[in-house]
């Protein structure tokens, strides 16, 4: 960036934190629909009882298995926690995982007809083995993940398309959640948009194919740092000169209304055509206890402060404050409309760490 063009750029404004309060108060308001791939996130506990004599590894008691929804699931579970209506579109496989999920989304009264079953089809399942002693907090000692050996199917994609374009038409947003297996197409869904005669809102998270979806028209992006330094082949870490780099560059190239980059301890960073990148520092503690699904949190803040009404600024601050309250809890979590305007509270009082 040249010095002229950074004598242009205009500074953000400063953020009134009762306003947020005001944008959380329309999230019930709001239906989102959710695209993207489901992932199952399955957390299976046990007691460490003792060290095997075959090797040197440890014998594990099971004790339980939990099965939550990760991926674009955790994505959907967190705009439902936050009081919108969401209406996902998605596959998933004729599995146990499968299963889970719709019955998870089935209890929270959500509509699941977007939801398709592929036969002979794998669902996305992130399998974490958490040892610990009795009493104690386990810690993850393995993962094992279970991913489709195959595409999608032609009709399957076809389904999508059409539950899609139908639930467009009563949604106030539109979030991909773009975890790499097939589900979102950015060539599909520039067609849909484009077709699509309500203005809505759009936001993406794309694990691996971010500027794939630049001519879809896309309002806004949520990618962590290290997709961004996958994308330009560079390392940001405390290079602010390369981050600002990188960041113009993809604002540029996929013309988004805001480009906002999680970087877990150091917080986010906002960039807008023609205004200065703001550097939000992360909300509360550094000391992350699980950053796990942490951005389907924010994408799902920042999307719904957004369809409300919020400015980019202020939906970063939400998003950021959602954040730092979920990688406080352990495994794949939400935070709820009640968690994040008491956070918003003790901020104004000036509580807040």
């Amino acid at each position: 960036m040249t010095k002229r063009s950074k004598k242009q750029l205009a500074p953000a404004p400063s953020v009134d934190l009762v306003a947020l309060a005001e944008v959380v108060d329309l999230f019930s308001t709001k239906t989102v629909v959710v695209l993207g791939d489901f992932v199952a996130d399955a957390f299976q506990f046990g007691d460490i009882t003792r060290v095997s004599r075959e090797a040197p590894v440890l014998i594990l008691k099971h004790r339980e298995t939990q099965i939550v929804p990760g991926g674009g699931a955790n994505a959907a579970n967190n705009f439902t926690a936050l009081g919108a209506k969401v209406i996902p579109v998605t596959a998933v496989g004729e599995d146990q995982a499968g299963d889970r999920l719709l019955e998870l989304f089935r209890a929270k009264k959500v509509d699941v007809s977007g939801i398709h079953r592929v036969k002979a089809w794998t669902t996305p399942t992130k399998t974490r083995f958490l040892a610990g002693w009795a009493h104690k907090v386990g810690q993850q000692v393995l993962r094992v993940d279970y991913e489709p050996d195959q595409s999608l199917p032609t009709e399957i994609h076809s389904k999508i398309q059409v539950s899609l374009a139908k639930a467009l038409k009563k949604a106030d947003a539109l979030a991909v959640s773009d975890y790499g297996f097939g589900v979102a197409s950015p060539q599909e869904l520039a067609k849909i948009l484009s077709a699509n005669k309500r203005p809505l809102l759009s936001t993406l998270d794309s694990r691996y194919h971010l500027t794939s979806y630049k001519r879809a028209g896309l309002h806004s992006a949520t990618p962590n740092e290290g997709e961004i330094e996958a994308l330009h082949h560079t390392i940001i870490g405390k290079n602010l000169a390369e981050l600002e780099r990188c960041g113009r560059a993809t604002l540029a190239e996929m013309n988004l209304e805001s480009l906002l980059i999680t970087r877990g301890r150091d917080g986010l960073a906002l960039f807008q055509p023609g205004m200065q990148t703001v550097h939000i520092p992360i909300h509360g503690s550094d000391q992350a206890v699980d950053v796990t699904g942490a951005g389907d949190t924010v994408l799902a803040a920042y999307t719904l402060a957004l369809a409300s009404g919020a400015s980019p600024l202020e939906a970063a601050h939400l998003a950021n404050i959602a954040g730092g309250l979920v990688v406080m809890k352990r495994g794949t979590a939400t935070v709820s409309r009640a968690e994040l305007l008491e956070a918003i509270g003790s901020s104004a009082s000036g509580k807040s760490s």
